[in-house]
């Protein structure tokens, strides 16, 4: 299990180093293209092809990660794929129906007809491609909000499976909604600090300075509003967590005993002695806290009680639907709805209709709780806090530096004075990474935040596990680190030698 998760880890977080330059990109090459068919001015069209090649680089071996990283959900966790297929696998396959060949289609016009087709039907092809590159983000997060926040199934005691019976309800969850947003703004700010990092260079090396002031000023623009925009996003996130993946919140925070108006920690260092959520240990070294802003976020009502990891599984405190069951009232029920099943099983195979019909009423009334009967102990129910805790505030931290470096560009930009600060330009050269270290930091938030479960409460991953032997994942983890190592240098290398040739026709 630990070598598999391993494996998807790498594969996800290899992925995620082209995705969100793809998203950010793409928007700001339709846009200088927009203003090129609507100025006429052919910099515009430099620029546009410029950064086009960049994106089309990023693209081809993003596409080629995440067509393995699809794959691994048969190969290295097939009783999730079995248990849960018929929902999981619905909007993966619209995403290869519908935005993957959208993307196909357009992206040999955007790069292929300039010559051949209008300036109007070039500039749409450039947008659909974009589009479609957006939408592939939207299906595979719609499935992955929907294994933080399972809604529209029902499970078939017949089959052993969740079957799909609301569509939309899985596709406009407010997980799923939020989710779409926050992650593909990520890839906006992402492409903004690129474009203004590339342009940055040109302007210290005396190069290209038109192209790079007008690139460095619509990726400043663009960057500001989309980092706002996930700013808010963010909020929201953060009060989904709180009204279903409590456990997560607290570990974000810090949080071991509840509290009523609790404060969010702006900064803080744990304390590695804290071993256990039953002990007195202080879980911080120190701490600045914002009072009651916890609080406010989590319920909206900064007198609101938040539950800490202590509360979560002792249970007892009042939520809005009753009273919380600690984890051994739920792993009793869990243990029962799995007791349930089989006897169901056995009761239709002896053709006993009383029988199954009432082990199937018992299964229904406890499946909430099913995942927790695979379950061993609580402490299981914990994610690693510290891996939580600082990739969100680090994570928060770089997104108001984003928002600040941004304005700081916009201002000297406005003023004509851009050429003149080398310390900013360096500033925003060497700031590309950190759009990187971000989109990487939120995904282990969102991931290793709910942690033990595959699908949040109803499977955990020692019961979605593929029955295959440990050296064979291995073998392919050390082959696929080989592999998505090689293809990062080519990317870099090739990309490195399109920045340095810089824009031409």
């Amino acid at each position: 299990m630990d070598w598999s998760r391993a494996q998807f880890a790498l594969t996800a977080m290899y992925h995620w180093l082209f995705v969100p330059l793809t998203l950010g990109l793409g928007v700001i090459m339709s846009i200088m293209e927009t203003l090129y068919v609507r100025t006429g001015n052919e910099d515009w069209k430099k620029a546009t092809k410029f950064w086009m090649t960049l994106f089309g680089v990023n693209f081809a071996i993003g596409v080629a990660t995440g067509i393995i990283l699809e794959f691994e959900f048969g190969t290295n966790w097939s009783n999730y794929s079995w248990f849960v297929g018929d929902i999981f696998g619905a909007p993966l396959a619209i995403e290869g129906i519908m935005a993957f060949f959208m993307e196909a289609t357009f992206i040999s016009i955007m790069f292929f007809g300039w010559k051949k087709v209008s300036k109007k039907f070039h500039l749409t092809a450039t947008w659909l491609t974009v589009i479609g590159a957006t939408l592939s983000s939207l299906w595979i997060l719609v499935a992955n909000a929907w294994m933080q926040y399972p809604v529209g199934m029902e499970f078939n005691p017949d089959t052993v499976r969740n079957e799909m019976i609301d569509f939309w309800s899985i596709l406009l969850s407010p997980v799923a909604i939020n989710k779409f947003f926050h992650t593909v703004l990520s890839g906006w700010v992402m492409g903004s600090l690129f474009v203004v990092g590339i342009s940055a260079w040109f302007l210290l090396k005396k190069r290209e300075v038109g192209f790079a002031l007008k690139s460095i000023k619509v990726g400043a623009i663009f960057g500001i509003v989309s980092s706002l925009l996930i700013a808010y996003t963010g909020d929201g996130s953060a009060y989904n967590v709180s009204q279903r993946q409590p456990m997560k919140l607290a570990a974000m925070e810090g949080l071991y005993e509840g509290k009523t108006g609790a404060g969010l920690v702006a900064f803080g260092v744990l304390n590695p002695a804290k071993k256990s959520y039953k002990d007195s240990v202080n879980p911080y070294l120190f701490k600045v806290e914002i009072p009651s802003l916890l609080s406010m976020l989590a319920n909206r009502d900064a007198n609101s009680f938040v539950p800490g990891i202590k509360n979560i599984l002792d249970g007892g405190y009042q939520t809005p639907a009753g009273v919380a069951l600690s984890f051994t009232e739920k792993q009793t029920r869990g243990k029962a709805a799995i007791q349930s099943l089989a006897d169901y099983q056995k009761a239709i195979t002896t053709k006993d209709t009383a029988a199954a019909k009432l082990y199937k009423a018992k299964l229904k009334e406890n499946y909430a709780q099913f995942g927790y009967g695979y379950v061993e102990k609580a402490e299981k129910m914990i994610p690693s806090v510290p891996t939580v805790f600082y990739s969100f505030h680090i994570m928060v931290a770089l997104g108001f530096y984003f928002i600040a470096l941004f304005a700081l560009v916009i201002f000297f930009v406005n003023n004509n004075k851009i050429e003149k600060m080398n310390w900013l330009l360096w500033i925003s050269l060497l700031s590309i990474p950190l759009g990187y270290v971000a989109g990487e930091l939120g995904w282990a938030v969102a991931e290793v935040g709910r942690q033990p479960w595959a699908i949040q409460d109803v499977l955990p991953l020692n019961a979605a596990i593929s029955h295959i032997s440990t050296d064979s994942v291995k073998i392919t983890f050390f082959l696929f680190l080989a592999l998505f190592t090689a293809l990062l240098v080519a990317e870099i290398r090739i990309m490195l030698k399109q920045i340095q040739k810089g824009p031409t026709e």
